[in-house]
């Protein structure tokens, strides 16, 4: 059984009220299967949650906000949530329109509003990369965090140093609201000790998504400690550095279900102590070009024509940086100007934070992409493609997020960028 301090068994036997006490023995039955002895405080200054839509059938999730909302017991802290999922500006016939509008997405408006009530930071707080400066949601090494949404976590956890378990969504609010989440995992020192070796020993700089994929097939939910990495994208967490281990990560997180990384040379743990992070019998993994090029070739296409011509692109998923907007700027002028194109030849959607797009718009890139025909968006590339009508279509995208849970076609920047300029010349 657990241990709960007098706080926090006084709210179990409902001294914050009945809400409060469910809400605790819901995180006291999570941490006990888990084998959690005790709770830890949420030490963060903000929350975030990975449930951002209002999909009809979520009715329980709505009930659930409705009464903690009645309870008076809104999250302890402000809270980013995931992607919106639908943009007028992102291309959809009218029957996927209908569908999204009517059919799937018909709660949207009336759950932004439950989130407003119960702590929503601002309305722009809608994003998967919550940890970025123009969104204003990065946690400090050592917070602890109830957070849920996997690509987020394993970025606080591992670049951020911050601890957080891959939790569910749902209990990413509950521990908000409650201000404890079980201990175990994660958020101890011994599970965040690597269980795999992993050695990089290729011949170029390796795709970060194609990297992070193959990582997170081999190791599921373990952590691995990355040697040799640090060759190709440096010592400091730089902005370039932070926008590939974000790719990296969530490739991990999704083809896995990576938490947390260690980076040799280069990760706020790694750094602090070194191999002491790898536990003996540590196995190996070692990842050169060739190993690279097979995981690749035995990603599936499952598209019915698997010849069929690309109808849209998807960048950002997770969403863009803003020096990833600003290269793929450059990137997009280069390719169509070598092809003699003057605008992109597949519709083309970059995904980022609306904080990010604001900031860009401010830039001198957005007119010059603009231009190239490429739309900016604030979806979620993954919520779009859940739409029946279109997982039908022939998407592509350099995001392993997006095709493992999607119909849509992995393929490298490069390619992409050959796709778009090019297409089929």
């Amino acid at each position: 059984m657990m241990k709960l301090t007098p706080e926090q068994q006084a709210i179990l036997d409902g001294a914050q009220g009945e809400t409060m006490a469910k809400v605790m023995k819901t995180q006291v039955m999570y941490g006990e299967a888990f084998g959690a002895e005790k709770m830890a405080p949420v030490t963060s200054e903000c929350n975030h949650l990975v449930t951002s839509f209002g999909l009809k059938m979520l009715g329980p999730v709505y009930e659930l906000m409705d009464k903690l909302l009645e309870a008076n017991a809104p999250s302890k802290q402000k809270f980013s949530v995931d992607p919106r999922p639908v943009d007028p500006n992102v291309p959809a016939n009218f029957l996927q329109k209908l569908v999204f509008n009517k059919f799937m997405y018909s709660k949207q408006d009336f759950y932004e509003g439950q989130l407003q009530k119960l702590g929503l930071m601002n309305d722009e707080a809608f994003t998967c990369t919550c940890y970025m400066d123009e969104v204003g949601n990065k946690p400090k090494k050592g917070d602890v965090l109830s957070w849920a949404e996997s690509s987020a976590v394993v970025y606080a956890n591992s670049v951020l140093g911050a601890r957080c378990n891959r939790n569910s969504g749902i209990m990413d609010i509950m521990g908000s609201v409650l201000g404890y989440v079980p201990y175990f995992g994660l958020l101890t020192d011994e599970g965040r000790k690597a269980t795999w070796i992993i050695e990089i020993k290729t011949e170029k700089k390796p795709e970060a998504q194609l990297l992070g994929s193959a990582i997170g097939m081999k190791v599921m939910e373990d952590v691995p400690y990355v040697k040799g990495l640090d060759k190709w994208i440096g010592t400091e967490l730089d902005d370039a550095a932070c926008t590939y281990l974000k790719d990296f990560g969530a490739a991990t997180a999704s083809n896995g279900a990576v938490g947390l990384y260690h980076i040799e040379n280069l990760t706020p743990e790694a750094k602090e102590f070194g191999e002491d992070l790898i536990v003996e019998g540590a196995k190996v993994y070692v990842i050169d070009d060739a190993e690279l090029e097979r995981v690749k070739n035995n990603y599936p296409v499952i598209w019915k024509d698997k010849d069929a011509k690309p109808k849209l692109c998807f960048l950002g998923c997770p969403h863009m940086s803003l020096q990833q907007m600003k290269d793929w700027t450059d990137r997009v002028e280069a390719g169509l100007k070598a092809a003699g194109n003057s605008k992109v030849v597949i519709p083309t959607v970059f995904t980022a934070s609306p904080g990010v797009l604001k900031e860009f718009e401010k830039t001198e890139y957005a007119a010059r992409l603009k231009k190239t025909g490429v739309i900016t968006s604030y979806i979620c590339p993954l919520m779009y493609m859940n739409n029946p009508l279109c997982k039908s279509m022939p998407v592509i995208t350099s995001s392993n997020k997006l095709r493992t849970y999607t119909t849509s076609r992995y393929y490298t920047d490069d390619e992409i960028l050959a796709q778009i300029t090019k297409g089929g010349k």
